[in-house]
């Protein structure tokens, strides 16, 4: 099978990125020629098992004005490099604007891109009429709910995100904690809820003294960032709460395996929300029980009571108690960490792409 993949530079810096790396992975494992067709700012990386690699879309990771147009421009592009494809696979959900008619098609609905993208005001029927033509991959229930919603007649199935398990079972570098360590990876955004975590790390400290965060993710948003820092001063957890922005790959391996808790509360912020959450997953691999949120993909990404906690969003109280619970009863962070690992080893990719392939043979 010839498949073209158009999607964000498969870096580890961005759930786009990390799932296109890893779906390339696994496709080609299972017999699959896959050319990627990506923007101009994706590095090369010649380990990857692909046919072929253009840069000729615009970016999605720092986007800029009129990229509706420059997609719609880059259509007869698209169209030429994919003559020979069996299928055209747009990661990154609207790229799909770029894919010529009559070819079959399929799309992966990751979170809010979807509803975002048939409201826009000029080209809000154009990606309406893209998204009914094809099949649609959502990586939770929740996401396929709120995508039906927004397109009357899509055609969609859930495939959860893979993870790449191996990767989360190399140490990395070591880090030095001076106490338990409570960890959140991704982007630093008030839809991710680190200012959640951050107020409650006030009680969280009164019931486990010593206790830190450690925040890792792009520190662009600076108005949020600021916020979050002027309340950490207010509460006196200058010294609790540790934002270390982007690290290299290996120091991030390093403080999954040196935290005892993951934590993302996140939220639902006006029509953005998470829709799966692969953060959780990646640190169910490291061995780390995760929290996250109810009414959100994070419901599939973990299993309550089993490999952590959901809780309420927007619930400070809550969130410092299920990190208190899980730092103060070892058995119980040990039982659910095991089971974390077991259930990640369960959604590796070989897997994944396995029923992504099962996608493409089905699609019109």
């Amino acid at each position: 099978m010839r498949v073209a993949l158009l999607s964000a530079p498969p870096v580890a810096a961005h759930g786009w990125g990390r799932y296109t790396h890893d779906l390339i992975v696994g496709l080609a494992a299972r017999g699959a020629d896959v050319m990627l067709i990506t923007s101009p700012d994706a590095p090369a990386d010649p380990e990857l098992p692909l046919v072929a690699y253009h840069r000729v879309l615009p970016s999605f990771v720092a986007p800029s004005r009129f990229t509706s147009l420059r997609l719609l421009a880059a259509m007869p592009t698209v169209g030429k490099l994919t003559t020979h494809c069996d299928v055209i696979h747009a990661v990154v959900e609207p790229y799909v604007l770029s894919v010529p008619p009559r070819r079959k098609v399929v799309v992966t609905a990751h979170g809010t891109y979807i509803p975002r993208t048939v409201e826009r005001r000029l080209f809000g029927a154009l990606y309406r009429r893209a998204y009914q033509r094809a099949s649609v991959i959502c990586v939770s229930a929740y996401t396929q709910r709120q995508v039906q919603a927004a397109v009357v007649g899509i055609r969609s199935t859930v495939i959860p995100n893979g993870v790449n398990f191996e990767r989360y079972q190399q140490p990395g570098k070591p880090v030095t904690k001076q106490g338990p360590v409570v960890l959140a990876v991704g982007q630093v955004k008030s839809r991710k809820g680190y200012h959640i975590l951050a107020q409650a790390m006030r009680e969280v400290r009164r019931s486990v003294p010593g206790a830190e965060a450690v925040f890792i993710g792009e520190l662009s948003d600076a108005a949020y960032v600021n916020a979050i820092r002027t309340q950490l001063e207010q509460d006196g957890l200058t010294d609790a709460v540790h934002l270390l922005g982007r690290v290299p790959d290996d120091v991030l391996l390093g403080w999954y395996h040196a935290a005892d808790v993951f934590a993302l509360p996140a939220l639902n912020v006006g029509k953005n929300f998470e829709g799966f959450g692969l953060v959780y997953l990646e640190a169910n691999a490291a061995g780390l029980p995760a929290i996250g949120t109810l009414d959100c993909g994070a419901e599939e990404a973990i299993r309550e009571g089993e490999t952590g906690y959901l809780i309420p969003q927007n619930d400070v109280a809550a969130t410092a108690n299920a990190v208190i619970r899980l730092l103060q009863d070892e058995p119980l962070r040990k039982r659910m960490g095991e089971a974390a690992k077991q259930h990640a080893q369960q959604l590796g990719w070989n897997e994944i792409a396995r029923r992504v392939i099962e996608v493409y043979a089905a699609a019109r």
